[in-house]
């Protein structure tokens, strides 16, 4: 109960200034494993330099009231000084704890949320493609697509795999947890986990255009056995994404939400294994010749 009183305190003021910003405060409104670590620690991260405000402040009052210039001591030259060991000491090391105090967990939370919150759970893998001004999501365990939606299972960590066709955007589910940036030609991952069934939005946090405002999208946590019958129900009911259908999505513009029974996948695949062997030189006459006198050699051995 105290815990969560002093949680309400040092929130409270954030609310205020916050106040009318509905998908900012939903940060401080963790549903899932990573967002609550990244709660914590913005909390203490908050709660720390708090302390560390009221300790300065109250350290200017008491020097600024005891030591002022009276009319007892007017006039009053204190001594030169030409160094205090202990002082020069004091005031190396405060700022070395003060930083080593917030960098300490935000390392470890860092390195901890790189690996599914949930390790007995295998991981389920959604790979996001951004666009302008869109998201897509491909299942390739599942062979289904979707677009501007996302369908997970609660209780299961997902490894979203982020990349983007054109502009850098930053792919964001306050409730769930923080962003990270999907960027053309790489590959990034996101791991988040969503505790309970329920309607989390997302959205991007990264500028990419005068459509920006409008790049979001839902995720929808499910049961296990809803998510399932969710997976079948796109299989037997959704239309086939073709190469012309997913060149015309990709093209900058606003688009509703969109269902597929496959994956764009298989293409970018069928792309990067061309492109490899595109990108194999020719072989030249000389080099086949010296190519042919090798593997004669080696046949004469």
């Amino acid at each position: 109960m105290k815990r969560a009183r002093w949680r309400a305190v040092l929130v409270l003021p954030f609310l205020f200034l916050l106040g009318g910003c509905v998908e900012r405060t939903a940060v401080l409104n963790p549903q899932g494993p990573v967002a609550r670590m990244q709660y914590d620690l913005i909390m203490w991260s908050v709660g720390f330099m708090l302390f560390i405000i009221v300790v300065v402040f109250t350290l200017f009052a008491v020097f600024l009231i005891r030591y002022r210039e009276k009319p007892e001591n007017a006039g009053y030259e204190p001594p030169d000084e030409e160094g205090n060991t202990l002082l020069e000491v004091v005031w190396t090391a405060i700022p070395i704890l003060i930083v080593a105090a917030l960098a300490v967990p935000t390392v470890k939370a860092t390195f901890a949320l790189e690996k599914p919150p949930t390790e007995n759970v295998k991981p389920i893998t959604i790979h996001v493609t951004a666009a302008n001004w869109k998201w897509i999501f491909s299942y390739p365990e599942e062979n289904i697509e979707t677009v501007n939606y996302v369908h997970i299972p609660a209780g299961v960590p997902v490894k979203f795999k982020l990349t983007s066709v054109g502009p850098m955007n930053s792919f964001w589910v306050p409730e769930l947890g923080g962003q990270k940036y999907a960027m053309d030609g790489m590959e990034t991952e996101l791991i988040l986990q969503a505790d309970k069934p329920g309607s989390y939005m997302g959205r991007s946090a990264n500028f990419s255009g005068e459509k920006f405002a409008h790049m979001e999208f839902e995720v929808v946590a499910q049961t296990g056995t809803d998510f399932r019958k969710w997976v079948n129900e796109v299989k037997q009911t959704a239309p086939k994404l073709d190469e012309k259908k997913y060149t015309q999505i990709l093209k900058p513009g606003l688009v509703g939400r969109m269902t597929f029974s496959n994956t764009h996948l298989q293409w970018i695949d069928h792309a990067k294994q061309n492109s490899h062997h595109a990108d194999r030189k020719p072989m030249r006459n000389d080099d086949q010749s010296d190519e042919a006198m090798t593997n004669s050699h080696h046949h004469g051995e």
